[in-house]
């Protein structure tokens, strides 16, 4: 007789897991020292959180590696779960649905994170106690706010693949975040998509070069309108 999932033990759905692999460090900070506009570019523009998942903080460059949680809208005890074990250099990254009705994360939670080394929140859900958040430079991505607080009932994981706006984001991978939103680099493709960022940049700076002296050449511009059929070129 086959047993169900809950009789043979297995707690999919609610579940924290452990012994994920970090990215190294050295290619964290690599990464902080680059915008997130062109990570995105060097990642072909396919992955996003989402433009609803904006910075709620008043500034400041976030950089770390992911401590995802899956939590039902609502629901933060699992986020709880993830602050207790984070470790120095850790985002804890929550996918809640981007419901708005219940906040997730607000000054308790945040500093507890923050005194265990948690360099950054990304929640595709609500914040509260805007007037802490909003006047600091720790960094706190929210898709929204509101009042109301959580329930802490799970159920929830903590340390599985999760998705922001179909950004997959797995436990370890490298997130950044500025003015711009929030890029995730998958930890396997860290060092090609950095090396491509890097040469972006300083194709980028003689450009910049380029329109304060002699001036940019645009003669692309053309090429391309030629090259797809436009009139009047």
């Amino acid at each position: 007789m086959m047993k169900s999932g809950r009789e043979a033990g297995v707690a999919a759905g609610f579940r924290v897991l452990n012994g994920h692999v970090r990215s190294d460090r050295s290619l964290v900070e690599a990464f902080a020292q680059i915008p997130s506009a062109i990570i995105s570019d060097n990642l072909n523009r396919m992955v996003a959180a989402g433009p609803s998942v904006r910075p709620m903080h008043k500034g400041g460059t976030l950089a770390g590696t992911a401590l995802t949680v899956k939590t039902r809208p609502g629901d933060n005890l699992m986020i709880h779960k993830a602050a207790d074990i984070a470790q120095p250099g850790d985002v804890i990254v929550v996918d809640a649905g981007g419901d708005l009705t219940n906040a997730l994360i607000g000054e308790l939670i945040i500093s507890h994170a923050r005194s265990r080394g948690v360099v950054g929140f990304v929640v595709n859900g609500a914040v509260r106690d805007m007037d802490v958040i909003a006047v600091d430079d720790y960094p706190v991505y929210g898709a929204g706010v509101s009042h109301r607080g959580p329930y802490k009932d799970g159920p929830g994981e903590v340390n599985v693949p999760i998705a922001l706006d179909g950004m997959v984001i797995s436990p370890g991978d490298i997130v950044i975040g500025d003015l711009d939103g929030v890029v995730c680099i998958p930890r396997e493709e860290a060092e090609s998509v950095l090396a491509a960022s890097r040469a972006q940049q300083e194709k980028e700076a003689g450009i910049q070069a380029a329109i304060a002296g002699a001036g940019w050449d645009r003669a692309w511009v053309d090429e391309i309108l030629k090259a797809k059929g436009c009139e009047g070129v």
